[in-house]
């Protein structure tokens, strides 16, 4: 039992977490998410509230923490300390959960088990981004260093010069062999692209040997792992589907290239998608939540003249899908634009994220 024993003295009480708007309230509780997104301090937060002795800590990524012999000592352990809370962090249900008053669990993917709730953790919005951020003097700095190095935590506090170098290795993380990182690469090449995976997968085979249902399975592991979002049109599932990461910053650790106006998108796309439940895209329209008929359109540097033609298109198109609200989210933009049947704002991404 000395594994059990190590792990029964870790103490979180002094752990410094700043809230997220995500707690843990049930006592039988999974929480997952991709890599990086925090998942491991909602948890110390939920212990520091409670005394050592009440609560045992198994970390399965930890090397020293042999499976089998956790499995074989784990109940009797947990009755022999009169042990209330349980966590079993970096699970894969290799045995099955033992009996025990609370019981948290994280893991990489979301999983159903009776009487327990589950809570998938993304990376910051950028309300949460802001409580975090002590190093920018304002919110324009703030939102400068949020769209060019990302969502998560961690690398708030890492050096300018590291940031690149820690969101290269979060992406290798993410990937569990070359063949899963190279997959994942190409999709993050073609985030705000409308890409059918059969296209990427014909472009990739030119460069490695894989198979096509290797290649499908990894993409649904990446989705099912929420590192990757395939959005469709809507009412049109056979369309090509856009593809987006759960980190919009990724792109800029892959490439030299600059493709602002994707990862603007891919930002604003994280922002619905911890409002809404589904989101879609149609002609013209970046984003349709059709639960409330409302369009939002990513136009970084917007200007009433330039983009004359392209308003007519959109206005067009909102009246055919009854569509009475648009919101175009710019970088520092803000007006109205006038229309007798549709409410038409430009705002900047800081105050729409805010609102």
């Amino acid at each position: 039992m000395k594994i059990l024993e190590a792990c029964y003295e870790i103490n979180f009480s002094k752990i410094n977490f700043i809230e997220r708007k995500q707690k843990i309230e049930k006592s039988k509780t999974i929480i997952s998410g991709p890599p990086k997104t925090g998942k491991s301090y909602l948890i110390y937060d939920y212990l520091s509230n409670y005394k050592t002795k009440d609560y045992l800590y198994i970390d399965f990524f930890d090397l020293r923490n042999n499976i089998e012999e956790i499995f074989v000592d784990l109940q009797k352990f947990i009755k022999m300390n009169e042990i209330t809370i349980l966590v079993l962090e970096n699970f894969e249900f290799q045995f099955e959960i033992p009996i025990c008053e609370t019981i948290i669990i994280s893991s990489s993917y979301p999983q159903k088990i009776r009487g327990f709730e589950n809570i998938i953790l993304n990376a910051l919005d950028f309300e949460e981004y802001l409580l975090h951020d002590n190093k920018h003097q304002n919110i324009t700095q703030s939102f400068n260093s949020f769209l060019k190095f990302g969502n998560l935590p961690e690398l708030i506090n890492i050096e300018e010069h590291k940031k690149i170098q820690r969101l290269q290795e979060i992406i290798k993380l993410s990937s569990l062999d070359e063949t899963y990182y190279i997959v994942l690469k190409s999709l993050i090449e073609n985030i705000d692209e409308k890409k059918s995976l059969f296209q990427i997968f014909n472009s990739l085979k030119l460069k490695i040997k894989i198979s096509k249902d290797k290649f499908y399975e990894i993409c649904k592991k990446l989705e099912n792992n929420k590192i990757i979002y395939f959005i469709p049109k809507y009412n049109q599932e056979k369309s090509l589907k856009k593809i987006f990461t759960y980190n919009h910053s990724f792109f800029n650790a892959i490439s030299h290239s600059k493709k602002f106006k994707n990862e603007f998108s891919n930002m604003i796309f994280l922002e619905l998608q911890n409002r809404y439940d589904e989101i879609y895209y149609l002609d013209n329209i970046d984003f349709y939540i059709k639960s409330k008929n409302m369009a939002v359109i990513a136009i970084p540097f917007f200007n009433s003249f330039l983009t004359a033609n392209l308003m007519k298109k959109i206005v067009k198109i909102s009246h055919e899908f009854n569509i009475n609200e648009i919101n175009i989210i710019s970088i520092s933009n803000s007006e109205k634009i006038n229309d007798s049947k549709i409410k038409i704002n430009v705002i900047p991404f800081y105050e729409w994220a805010l609102s």
